[in-house]
């Protein structure tokens, strides 16, 4: 029986715990995680690994509001995430830090969008990491305090996670991760197993259809040579 796959994309602000989320997904440590001074991820970076008996692929994308990459290097890196989760994106992972969504906030939201368009919300999960910020507070009422989060998380569907980023706790982390896995196998079931596809992807898909076809061409072509 074929185990199940599920390409993921992190998206989110420099230093928010995209990385950290990805190696908590994986139990082990994959991706730089950033320092105190500056960010580490600056390149798109794919890894897979078995988890909880699906065929888990992370691409960590640069954060956001990085301020030693230029927005033109950012888009395409951002970009470049495209051709690494051919032929489709099974969940976007929004990561915000538990903290005011402010100005800066919305606009990595609008970036997104802008980027991949409002249609990959509809394969959007919001997960809040530093959760231990929240005290006795429920993730409702912080998402609930600011009109522009709630608004964000609907347009999400409502899914949203919170990981706890105090200290390193596998078996915790194992857990969370599996309610988040199980969230996003509901959300990939409402969407009626559809990936998300936006019209780069399409291209990025259609070139590597021509070069291998055309690979094929110029092989058959030698060989006919060679016979003749």
């Amino acid at each position: 029986m074929a185990v199940p796959e599920r390409r993921i994309v992190l998206l989110g602000k420099t230093r928010t715990g995209k990385s950290t989320l990805g190696n908590n997904f994986f139990g082990e440590e994959v991706f730089k995680v950033s320092g105190l001074s500056n960010s580490v991820t600056r390149e798109c970076q794919c890894e897979t690994r078995e988890v909880h008996g699906r065929k888990i692929t992370l691409i960590d994308t640069p954060g956001f509001f990085d301020n030693k990459m230029c927005e033109e290097v950012l888009k395409s890196e951002i970009t470049k995430c495209v051709t690494l989760s051919s032929p489709g994106v099974h969940a976007f992972v929004i990561v915000l830090k538990v903290e005011k969504f402010t100005e800066q906030e919305k606009e990595v939201i609008s970036k997104i969008k802008k980027l991949f368009s409002e249609e990959a919300l509809k394969y959007a999960v919001i997960v809040f990491t530093h959760g231990d910020h929240f005290e006795d507070q429920k993730i409702e009422d912080f998402v609930n305090e600011n009109h522009d989060l709630r608004s964000l998380v609907e347009e999400c569907g409502g899914r949203c996670h919170v990981m706890d980023n105090r200290y390193w706790d596998k078996e915790r982390n194992n857990e969370e991760v599996k309610k988040l896995l199980n969230t996003i196998d509901k959300m990939v079931q409402q969407n009626n197993g559809e990936m998300y596809t936006n019209e780069v992807l399409k291209q990025v898909h259609s070139m590597i259809k021509k070069k291998t076809a055309s690979l094929l061409k110029a092989c058959q072509m030698k060989r006919q040579k060679k016979n003749h």
